[in-house]
């Protein structure tokens, strides 16, 4: 009995103290030590549940790739670094990603980790590596994700960043015509990237945004493939896997006017030449003119189809020969954009 009511009142100063934290908005008292919660996992995760319930947070074990990140893993390499703060100004944040052995298919890992630390064991660290009190301390501005700012030509709305293009032109011209252009700027976070921009966060007043952020490139990039999003090709989408390269292949074709042109049948060259004659024969029939030169190609001997079959071999002897070229002027143009990016990045001091 005496048991049972010393147990009870340690649960009840515990949930004074959590009533206190919460009221005060201030760190709680660290229950063990950082050699403490490092050397033993399961320390660690009791250490964490209680924190971010004084704190009044919820902990939530975040995944990536399928799995559950290792947490204690995660502080255990970031604080051997110093901190994450340090591990950031040092651009060290490789190493730590390095340790979780992260399938080569994981692209995102440095960018997750980072922002889960600082969701999660952000505080945790200020208290149990740093031994800090008192308020709790917002992150440094270097452990932030560095975003691009947006200039609005009004508030955002959420509509304003949908992934609907000609609603979102029609409405810029609605607000531009007859009124004054007034500008907004707006801080936020890169949620995650994909092919032609990215998913981010962003908060305006006590709002907060998600949207999508198109990469719109300069003058003088190699493609403006990336500027706008592609057409959805339902009917690519649901046909056969040849149908979908073969439209693929036109599609890049069609969008580098330097590609070679490619190279033409025998067949081809025939109807070509065929079609001309029945053409100015018959300029009413076009529509049977299909069938009329199938069935002259299909009467053709051998020695007269020669005749279309070399020019075939010829032209796509042609179409390699052109091909090749192209491939080493685009590898060239690949290798000048990639040397191009580094010194940018470089120069900017572009986040890992």
């Amino acid at each position: 009995m005496g048991e049972e009511n010393g147990m009870g009142e340690m649960e009840g100063r515990r949930a004074m103290a959590v009533d206190q934290v919460a009221r005060e908005n201030v760190y709680p008292r660290p229950l063990y030590s950082h050699e403490d919660v490092v050397k033993d996992r399961a320390l660690f995760m009791d250490s964490m549940r209680r924190f971010h319930d004084s704190m009044g947070t919820i902990l939530s074990i975040p995944v990536l790739g399928g799995k559950e990140i290792d947490l204690h893993l995660l502080y255990r390499e970031v604080t051997q670094r110093g901190g994450l703060e340090k591990v950031i100004l040092e651009k060290r944040l490789k190493e730590v990603v390095t340790a979780f052995s992260f399938p080569s298919t994981t692209t995102s890992a440095s960018f997750v980790l980072r922002k889960r630390y600082l969701s999660l064991l952000h505080h945790y660290e200020q208290v149990y590596f740093f031994g800090a009190q008192g308020p709790p301390i917002p992150p440094a501005a270097s452990c932030m994700t560095r975003t691009p700012k947006i200039k609005l030509e009004r508030p955002p709305d959420a509509s304003d960043l949908t992934m609907k293009k000609p609603r979102r032109r029609k409405r810029e011209h609605a607000e531009t015509r007859g009124k004054e252009s007034h500008h907004f700027t707006v801080t936020g976070s890169i949620d995650r990237k994909f092919k032609y921009g990215y998913f981010v966060t962003v908060k305006f007043g006590g709002e907060t945004l998600n949207g999508v952020l198109f990469h719109v490139e300069q003058p003088g990039e190699a493609s403006s493939s990336a500027s706008v999003l592609p057409p959805v090709n339902v009917a690519a989408a649901n046909g056969t896997p040849t149908e979908v390269k073969r439209r693929k292949k036109r599609r890049c074709r069609s969008s580098d006017p330097a590609h070679p042109r490619p190279s033409r049948s025998a067949y081809n060259f025939y109807f070509a030449e065929q079609y001309s004659k029945l053409k100015a024969l018959y300029p009413e029939k076009d529509k049977e003119f299909s069938k009329m030169i199938g069935e002259s190609w299909r009467s053709l001997n051998a020695e007269e189809k020669k005749v279309y079959q070399d020019r075939g071999v010829e032209d796509k002897e042609r179409y390699r020969r052109e091909m090749e070229e192209y491939g080493e002027k685009q590898k060239l143009q690949q290798s000048k954009e990639v040397t191009e990016e580094e010194l940018f990045n470089a120069k900017n001091g572009k986040p890992e």
